[in-house]
């Protein structure tokens, strides 16, 4: 009657340390699927990985179905649990519980790859925000040295008035100077064919 106790307790125990791991199975995949709904980029081995421990959790689901059967078992005398209905029991929760140890592995692997995938958008974020700000100081650059472009090309504008008023001025000087020069030697030559006697008539 006490080795039955123990057994029926042991299983109890076990049954809730199982129901506990299933919960916390699930919050993991849980929290792994929103994580999958933000990025929404899974990767094909991603799917492939997520498939499997479906797989995994719907074989889990099977084996708890096949130990509550195997605890209404009773094919004893006076409809008693035999050791063989025990020895059974026990060895779907065996099977349970390495099962269980196959899921963290792959939930692991699971999120190993989303982790993966989070570093990768973390790269391609900090690529894409180096190009930004490198296309930013860009078109900074480019717009001083317009701004120095057009300042250059105000004071040019306004130097060309000048110089093409100075050199108005110039020809006008030039050729006002030739003019006299000009009419200063034809005065000195009239004079001098005057002084000579020639007439100019």
């Amino acid at each position: 009657m006490i080795g039955k106790n123990k057994g029926t307790n042991f299983a109890t125990s076990f049954l809730k340390i199982l129901t506990m791991i299933k919960k916390a199975i699930l919050f993991t995949f849980l929290v792994g699927l929103s994580t999958t709904k933000a990025f929404s980029q899974d990767s094909t081995a991603y799917e492939l990985q997520r498939n499997k421990i479906n797989t995994m959790l719907a074989e889990r689901s099977a084996r708890f179905g096949q130990y509550d059967q195997s605890l209404n078992a009773r094919t004893g005398i006076f409809g008693f649990q035999t050791k063989r209905d025990i020895k059974n029991s026990n060895e779907i929760l065996r099977q349970i519980a390495i099962n269980d140890n196959n899921i963290f592995t792959e939930l692991k692997v699971l999120l190993d790859y989303k982790d993966l995938q989070f570093q990768e958008v973390k790269s391609n974020v900090d690529h894409s925000q180096l190009r930004i700000d490198s296309y930013k100081k860009t078109i900074r650059d480019l717009q001083v040295k317009n701004e120095e472009l057009l300042t250059y090309n105000q004071k040019i504008s306004k130097n060309t008035g000048l110089l093409q008023l100075l050199l108005t001025l110039f020809v006008i000087t030039t050729a006002i100077c030739i003019f006299m020069i000009y009419r200063k030697v034809k005065v000195e030559k009239a004079k001098a064919k005057a002084k000579n006697g020639i007439e100019i008539l």
